[in-house]
């Protein structure tokens, strides 16, 4: 269901909030609750920039059990700031408990908070008045055959997505594949790759560590393919030993000359790997011009046998190699395609997802958060956090010249099957609100903006703290962004007055919705308004 943001409206909230005298100021969002409430401790301490407040983290207040201890919210207002610390408590006995003064560290001194008195009341369940029901008989479970074809369409998606993702990776990683040379011989690919090795330009962008380290790799590997010693593993000592006892046992005829060449790149190679040294041009390139000459002997020194035995088995490797990586690439490909399907289709059959946007089921089943939106704060559970929106990108001009202060707050969008709205407005001039009026008004705003058909029946509203105001709800048409078809939806809207201002609450979903009827009775049960600082 598309729900735009442009069926928001403006009517909003005024209070200024006065700001306490002492150092640190208390407010407790409700002093009667019933056993195991929650209600809210705050703690504000204003300050500069630099000033360091640190409040207490503890398990308990007096006789109250911290459910949860807030992070530190920091607010800054011109040039100053405020720190305020939330605490949410509740007690599981009834009686009254006082709330001890809390000691607060501003700076290098200590300041108590005020202590304040909770009433905590038992709740009362009159057996005689409440109506008795009869056991309900079994029902059939709703046939769900018609979201069969969601189901189906969703694993098809989700069929095509994994073999093009799949055909994707296969192109470009068979490419990278094909461009993997298959040398006919060490030496061939020794010459090979030192050609290459020129051709990264890594002197020319001082990488010279890079360079010394691939070119004695190169190496290193030629002789541990052609003379079979563990080169890749070794020293430089050892290497050089190895050498020697295999030129010996080999007949390979190596003079000593070449072999104290061999010593003095390795060990230049060791200095600018391991003690960050940085030769000179010159002697980067004789020692690239010597460490070929140096391979060319080694090869011309190997026995004719050993050399054509080295042929055949390097290809052969090279080949096996190949087809064992092409092996694994396709394996981890196919693996991680099914894993894919099989997680998507279950969370689409379970509802734990909706194909086009979060099902009102899962938003209800999931864990829900309770959060303080706007000036004076309104507070609400929701399945998700509200997101603060632009309000002045959302109303008109001239109805924002009437604002102090608008705060805007939603969930919802143009696939989503459920929407809520809570905003908070302070006007300019002392301003009489007639709840009736605006609730009206809005309706019609809404009606300007496409909505169609609208029913209204509207009735007070109460939040448990006592707080009054108005609500109409009932159905209307609107139109859908994505189909351009006509959606009939539910709403039930919320609109409360405190000091001169607005607050509202506004909830959407389409009609007959099992679950959308159910998240939004949740919502508005769990209201409550905060009482603007004098």
């Amino acid at each position: 269901m598309t729900i735009k943001k442009q069926y928001i409206f403006l009517f909003l909230m005024l209070t200024a909030l006065g700001f306490a005298q002492q150092p640190v100021q208390t407010i407790v969002d409700s002093t009667k609750i019933k056993i195991g409430s929650q209600f809210n401790l705050t703690l504000k301490v204003k300050g500069t920039k630099e000033t360091r407040v640190a409040f207490p983290d503890v398990k308990n207040i007096g006789r109250l059990e911290v459910l949860e201890s807030y992070p530190i919210d920091t607010i800054k207002k011109d040039a100053t700031f405020e720190f305020i610390k939330k605490y949410g408590l509740t007690q599981f006995d009834s009686g009254r408990y006082v709330i001890p003064r809390i000691p607060v560290l501003i700076g290098n001194r200590q300041f108590l908070s005020d202590s304040a008195v909770v009433e905590v009341n038992n709740v009362v369940v009159d057996t005689l008045k409440q109506k008795m029901y009869d056991i309900k008989p079994i029902m059939e479970p709703k046939d769900s055959s018609s979201k069969f074809w969601w189901y189906l369409l969703g694993l098809v998606l989700a069929t095509g997505l994994g073999f093009l993702g799949y055909w994707l990776y296969k192109k470009y990683k068979n490419r990278e594949v094909e461009e993997e040379i298959v040398y006919a011989s060490p030496i061939e690919k020794a010459t090979s790759l030192l050609q290459n090795l020129e051709k990264k330009s890594l002197l020319e962008r001082g990488e010279v560590k890079s360079y010394y380290s691939e070119m004695t790799d190169i190496t290193r590997t030629y002789i541990e393919e052609t003379v079979q010693i563990p080169a890749m593993e070794s020293t430089t000592d050892e290497l050089l030993e190895a050498m020697k006892k295999a030129s010996l046992k080999k007949k390979m005829g190596i003079r000593q000359e070449t072999m104290e060449v061999f010593e003095k790149i390795l060990k230049n190679a060791d200095l600018v790997k391991f003690a960050k040294s940085k030769p000179l041009d010159f002697e980067i390139a004789e020692d690239r011009k010597n460490i070929e000459s140096i391979i060319l002997t080694i090869d011309k020194a190997l026995p004719k046998e050993v050399e054509e035995e080295l042929i055949p088995d390097a290809v052969k490797q090279q080949e096996e190699a190949k087809r064992r990586k092409k092996q694994r690439q396709k394996m981890t490909v196919l693996t991680v395609v099914g894993v894919a399907i099989v997680s998507f289709a279950y969370l689409v059959y379970s509802g734990t997802i909706n194909l086009f946007g979060e099902s009102t089921k899962h938003l209800y089943e999931t864990d829900w958060v309770t959060s303080e939106y706007g000036n004076p704060g309104v507070v609400i559970s929701t399945p998700r956090v509200l997101k603060r929106q632009d309000a002045e990108k959302e109303l008109p001009k001239n109805s924002m010249a009437l604002l102090k202060e608008l705060q805007l707050f939603e969930f919802g969008g143009y696939f989503d099957d459920y929407y809520v709205m809570v905003s908070t407005s302070k006007f300019k001039k002392e301003t009489q609100i007639d709840l009736d009026k605006s609730l009206e008004a809005g309706l019609q705003l809404m009606e300007q903006k496409g909505a169609q058909d609208i029913i209204v029946k509207t009735e007070d509203f109460n939040t448990g703290e006592g707080i009054s105001g108005r609500k109409a709800y009932g159905t209307m048409n609107m139109l859908d962004g994505i189909s351009k078809q006509s959606t009939k939806v539910y709403y039930e809207f919320v609109m409360m007055s405190q000091e001169g201002g607005l607050q509202q609450v506004l909830t959407m979903y389409k009609e007959g919705d099992e679950f959308g009827q159910k998240i939004t009775a949740r919502i508005l049960d769990s209201v409550e308004l905060r009482k603007a600082a004098q």
